[in-house]
């Protein structure tokens, strides 16, 4: 049963609680904070709240102190283990947190991870709304990301207003569950073109072609977009600071192979896409951006290279 103080619309000076401000959780968050949301926030690593201090935002000294305070509580956590941890999933301490509060979980986590965490929020007496985003730490900053919504229609209608400030559209996909296999189907193709495009560098570079016509040309032509205006000059320039990570592109892939092997279906190209970014992560690329992937490309060229000359003398001579 719901609990009753959770149906009614957010006035315009509720608190809402804000947890997780990593990569993309606090860009999000500052544009929250910037467009008068009255903000109370917390993160483990004590130095990213700082500007949210700054822009107005109430720092809570424990997760506690923001269910406390806020009815709709906001997570961007970076994995499901994360998101357990914080909700004291699995304790006693797990429905008196949710119990009368709509939790908004941003993360990219599993369908059914999702579908079950929902199913333990409604039955402590909260309610649960999936919102992942599409797009990375450029859109986020620039409030352009896209949100993608997930849940009973009621509850998501009264929490999308509150993501306005954020992104440049929302779109209801469904019941929970409906929207993390949108971002995944999504993630699929930006996962498999980033590949691509990287490999498309590399071929490009080795054969001693001038790399910023080669931009040119694709900024020229149809397949110009703001992916690829974004990634080819960090490309090119061997820029690899990170606005979307090598390890959470890794850890996409599997989730999506994952959801595709259960409908039964072949992913080919996630599949080789995800062989690449998890040998990027094995060079120590992990929570750089997601074009270092290049180096995985790079390996596997160099591991072509045709013996020296002094190495095949030596062959003949064992040979002969």
């Amino acid at each position: 049963m719901t609990h009753g103080t959770a149906r009614s619309a957010p006035p315009q000076e509720e608190e809402i609680g804000f947890i997780g401000l990593g990569v993309m959780g606090q860009p999000i968050a500052l544009n929250l904070a910037k467009a008068g949301t009255r903000l109370v926030v917390w993160n483990r690593s004590a130095e990213r709240v700082d500007p949210l201090r700054v822009a107005g935002a109430v720092v809570a000294g424990n997760v506690d102190e923001v269910f406390t305070r806020a009815r709709i509580v906001i997570v961007m956590l970076v994995n499901e283990s994360a998101l357990d941890a914080v909700l004291r999933r699995g304790t006693a301490e797990f429905a008196r947190l949710v119990a009368g509060r709509v939790v908004v979980s941003m993360g990219s986590n599993s369908p059914d991870y999702s579908r079950a965490l929902s199913a333990d929020i409604r039955a402590a007496g909260g309610e649960y709304v999936e919102a992942p985003v599409s797009g990375s730490k450029k859109p986020a900053e620039n409030a352009q990301l896209v949100s993608l919504l997930g849940g009973e229609a009621e509850v998501v209608a009264r929490i999308t207003p509150l993501l306005a400030p954020m992104c440049r559209k929302a779109i209801y996909c469904g019941p929970v569950g409906s929207a993390l296999l949108m971002k995944l189907a999504i993630n699929l193709y930006l996962n498999a073109m980033l590949v691509g495009l990287a490999e498309a560098v590399h071929f490009a570079d080795r054969h001693d072609l001038d790399l910023e016509k080669f931009q040119s040309a694709i900024d020229a032509g149809p397949m110009a977009s703001d992916v690829t205006r974004v990634k080819i000059p960090k490309l090119v320039k061997r820029d690899f600071s990170v606005q979307a990570a090598t390890a959470d592109a890794f850890n996409s892939t599997r989730l999506i192979a994952d959801a595709a092997r259960a409908a039964g279906l072949a992913s080919p190209l996630i599949d080789l896409s995800s062989e690449l970014f998890g040998e990027s992560v094995g060079l120590g690329n992990g929570r750089l951006d997601m074009v270092s992937v290049v180096e995985a490309i790079e390996a596997r060229t160099n591991a072509l290279a045709p013996e020296s000359p002094s190495d095949v003398s030596e062959t003949v001579a064992m040979i002969g």
